[in-house]
């Protein structure tokens, strides 16, 4: 899925974006072994592999609650430092209609710093609205 995340992440509408944008969780987390790639301060301090965190967010996906997962990047994502791996992440997207506080509950064991309702730097311009009766909620690390 790399190839196909560089594909989308090399649209020139996308390299001004701020917010950073957001991907389908799973163009970001599948064949994605890099550890540094998403919450990299607690990696190797109880956040799972990324292996486990694409299991747990494509199992949150499948919610009859949930509209989609998106992983908002982080600032420098599109540093050449990156330009030949996945780029950094900041925090995961869920389209909801389920509470903040039942959501939190999806994130046990996560090491996640919280979940807060609505985008924690503001909607990234490529992130689709949510269908009527949803809301967003945010994965954040510190």
């Amino acid at each position: 899925m790399l190839a196909e995340l560089k594909a989308l992440l090399a649209d020139p509408a996308l390299q001004d974006c701020d917010p950073p944008p957001a991907v389908d969780y799973a163009l970001f987390f599948d064949g994605n072994t890099d550890e540094e790639s998403l919450a990299p301060n607690q990696w190797g301090y109880g956040r799972p592999p990324m292996a486990e965190l694409h299991a747990r967010f494509a199992q949150i996906a499948r919610r009859p609650d949930v509209e989609r997962v998106l992983v908002g990047l982080h600032y420098d994502w599109d540093d050449p430092l990156f330009a030949e791996g996945f780029p950094p992440a900041e925090n995961v997207h869920i389209y909801t209609t389920a509470s903040a506080t039942e959501a939190e509950q999806w994130m046990d064991g996560l090491e996640a710093d919280g979940v807060i309702e609505g985008w924690p730097y503001g909607k990234p311009c490529n992130a689709p609205e949510p269908s009527a009766g949803y809301a967003v909620l945010s994965v954040c690390w510190d």
